[in-house]
């Protein structure tokens, strides 16, 4: 781990107050006073390890790890071989975690790109069971697959995010969230390669709002029940989006021989700007290549209901502006489309909406006509 530049980003864990944060209490570790050099070029990682369990040997109340402005990966893959690649900054466990600051994580994953995507490791940051956690302002540039990534974690705030990468870099999502509960993800820049936010499966209570989304894949629940499993997915709430240039706006995509459920999902108050596939449900997906088999009709799959697109408008880049693809063995159901309103983004040009067994009701539905069945 290289560490690059002056203090900014700052590791706060423990108890601390939300009003003030950096109490008269609060202990102060720098990395820098454990040997970190901050030149771009030494590997800091013992530096970084010794300042956090200093930290949290402390008896004061708000133990504080002060980090430079830029944390740095190192930018060969080689550097990992022998190594585990599936983790970099990883929190396990922790309670009462605050991660602020206005630094930023680069973690170089371009030298990844042009691998094969099985072998890119997940290099920024992960939270993994942590309770009660907080991330903002910190900016994210360049990792090799997802930039941040919340699991098995409960009572998560995300918020001031900037997170990007290059619009042709594979997997680089922002944020993806899986067997988590009541996290929110708020106030936020979200330009990659891949979902800006993916919502993966065991998940419920998730609220994603006032993000620009845009390059990327747009916002997906999903993908769900890729080897099979049962998905248990509720309670998923996206609004006061703004989705510009992506390939996808709201989406749900759930694998074939998936089983179990995903209900209450609500796309709320988005605004549209040349999206490819403005409202999109793909309950058929699965692999391009056909090798596992998974590309032929199924009796199986993800049972999609109580979904609600409400206040869309903008522009579709392609004919297809609503496209419900749900399973001819297992119906999308109590489906609830209102105040849409999407034209192309061509002049003297019009968009449809198509569906396959997508059932439900619309209301002040303005373009394209819909297609729902009752």
């Amino acid at each position: 781990m290289n560490a690059i530049g002056f203090f900014a980003l700052m590791l706060i864990f423990g108890l601390y107050s939300a009003d003030l944060p950096f109490s008269s209490a609060a202990t102060i570790f720098s990395v820098l006073n454990y040997g970190a050099k901050a030149d771009g070029k030494t590997d800091d990682s013992k530096a970084f390890s010794a300042a956090w369990k200093a930290a949290c040997s402390a008896t004061t109340q708000n133990p504080t790890v002060v980090v430079p402005r830029t944390i740095s990966s190192p930018s060969s893959p080689s550097v990992w071989s022998g190594r585990d690649r599936s983790k970099w900054l990883t929190f396990n466990g922790v309670t009462g975690l605050l991660i602020t600051g206005t630094g930023t994580i680069d973690s170089h994953g371009s030298g990844w790109w042009g691998q094969s995507c099985r072998d890119h490791p997940n290099l920024a940051l992960s939270l993994i069971s942590c309770k009660q956690s907080t991330i903002s302002g910190i900016y994210f540039v360049n990792s090799a697959q997802v930039h941040l990534v919340i699991y098995q974690s409960n009572d998560i705030l995300i918020k001031n995010m900037h997170i990007t990468a290059p619009q042709n870099s594979p997997n680089t999502d922002g944020i993806h969230i899986e067997a988590s509960q009541n996290v929110l993800v708020n106030n936020s820049v979200i330009a990659t390669g891949d979902d800006c936010v993916s919502i993966g499966d065991i998940t419920s209570n998730i609220n994603v709002s006032f993000v620009n989304c845009g390059p990327g894949h747009g916002v997906s629940v999903g993908s769900l029940g890729k080897n099979g499993n049962s998905v248990k997915v509720e309670n998923i709430h996206v609004k006061k989006v703004n989705f510009k240039g992506t390939t996808n706006g709201a989406r749900i995509k759930t694998w074939q021989v998936g089983l179990g459920y995903a209900q209450k999902i609500s796309f709320e108050h988005i605004t549209l700007k040349s999206v490819q596939n403005p409202i999109y449900i793909d309950q058929n997906y699965c692999d391009i290549k056909g090798s596992r088999g998974n590309c032929g009709q199924k009796s199986t799959g993800v049972k999609i209901s109580q979904v609600t697109y409400n206040d869309i408008v903008g522009t579709s880049s392609t004919y297809v502006a609503i496209n419900l693809n749900c399973s001819k063995s297992v119906a999308c159901t109590g489906i609830t489309l209102s105040s849409i309103q999407i034209k192309s983004d061509k002049s003297g040009q019009q968009v449809i909406s198509k569906c396959t067994n997508a059932h439900g009701t619309n209301s002040g539905v303005v373009q394209p006509k819909s297609c729902l069945q009752s």
